[in-house]
């Protein structure tokens, strides 16, 4: 049953705005340190002498990474107090970045980049949950999304200026600025966090049971099928601005940032919504976002028309974030910081199914614009899954927290 407990927020040394900028530093830096890496593909093919089709394999390395180390990270070291986990953890994420960078051949940088997915998850989801204790519980989803907006910043200036430098220099470089920039998170999370606690001691047996409930399940299962519509369009955006919009590749930069603009819109919006009903919120981005994805079937044909379509797309989709996170801390109230992990582990099932089946109708001959096609439906069935937990929550009575 969700509740919405009224808790006193703790003393943070420089106030909650210097708490959550430290926090979402860190996502700045995993949201470089992930999408960077695919606009630097043909460089590192080129340096490790294998195809750029071949080269992807390391985008799957990262991204088993994350789906691995949440789960793991957050079971091991669940007992650990809050504000030196989270600067541990930035750590790692400088330590995986630092490695990839010198990496000397591909396995290597396959390796490397598993090993800088791991903390992924883990960093995110306790930020999610730390952020959250440092407010009122009534703006519990906004401060949430304002940690997760470092992922949006990272598509609007951190990507496209990684990539240039990539192009520029090396690639290898990006990865050693965005160690630098986990490093200065950890020493900031050091100063600006107050101490907190690690919650329960329940055991991972008992938190394993915890993720086992119907609404968890249901959670994550929304997380990781309604987030894929966003990635079918998105894994193909740039052939299908080149190939149907017909623009030119350096145009391409410029619609990746008009998309991080979107997505930063829909966090801060989502994280509004949400603060005023948390069921409500997800319904709505899910349904709009249907509409929206569904559009793309026929919008690419025009370069308005497309812009317009594709900051809708962003921003429905990445208004889920601060909802559905804050819908596993009700859920998993005895498990937060292992429900918080693994909703990152579904966000990145969610990339995997959402480009697999996107590149699957392009390779049918169904064409790029499809892939709006598979974003509705997935992000349909997401709507439907949501609206099982919904539907299940009702029949029981309970009315969910601020629904």
């Amino acid at each position: 049953m969700a509740r919405n407990v009224p808790h006193t927020p703790p003393h943070t040394p420089h106030g909650t705005g210097a708490a959550e900028l430290a926090l979402a530093l860190g996502a700045l830096a995993l949201g470089i340190s992930e999408f960077a890496a695919m606009g630097l593909l043909p460089q590192i093919a080129a340096e490790t002498g294998v195809s750029v089709p071949h080269a992807g394999l390391s985008i799957s390395a990262y991204a088993v990474g994350v789906v691995v180390g949440a789960p793991m990270i957050a079971l091991l070291l669940a007992r650990i107090p809050r504000r030196p986990l989270l600067s541990g953890l930035a750590v790692l994420i400088a330590l995986g970045n630092l490695v990839s960078a010198a990496a000397p051949d591909f396995l290597g940088v396959c390796a490397a980049r598993f090993l800088a997915g791991l903390p992924h998850g883990a960093y995110l989801g306790t930020a999610a949950m730390v952020a959250a204790s440092l407010v009122p519980s009534a703006r519990r989803a906004s401060a949430v999304a304002r940690v997760i907006l470092g992922l949006s910043v990272a598509n609007v200036v951190g990507v496209p200026l990684a990539t240039w430098v990539g192009q520029l220099v090396s690639w290898r470089v990006v990865f050693a600025l965005v160690a630098l920039v986990a490093l200065g998170c950890a020493l900031m999370i050091r100063i600006c966090l107050p101490p907190i606690g690690t919650g329960p001691a329940l055991g991972a047996r008992r938190e394993i049971g915890a993720m086992l409930r119907p609404q968890v399940l249901l959670a994550l299962a929304t997380t990781a099928i309604g987030f894929g519509g966003m990635f079918a369009i998105y894994s193909y955006i740039a052939p299908t601005l080149t190939e149907v919009t017909r623009v030119s590749e350096s145009t391409v930069p410029v619609m990746l940032a008009v998309f991080g603009s979107g997505m930063i819109l829909g966090n801060l919006l989502g994280g509004w919504l949400a603060d005023r009903g948390v069921m409500r919120a997800v319904g709505i981005m899910l349904a709009v976002g249907c509409a929206a994805q569904f559009l793309f079937l026929f919008t690419p044909v025009s370069l308005p028309l497309v812009t317009l379509n594709i900051v809708l797309v962003a921003a429905t989709s990445m208004g889920l974030g601060p909802a559905l996170q804050t819908r596993l801390l009700d859920v998993a109230p005895d498990a937060q910081m292992l429900a918080a992990s693994l909703s990152h582990s579904a966000f990145n099932i969610a990339n995997a199914l959402g480009a697999w089946l996107g590149g699957a109708v392009v390779a049918a001959g169904l064409g790029w614009t499809a892939t709006g096609g598979v974003g509705a439906v997935l992000t349909l069935a997401g709507l439907a899954v949501f609206g099982a937990s919904w539907a299940l929550e009702r029949g029981r009575g309970a009315v969910p927290a601020r629904a």
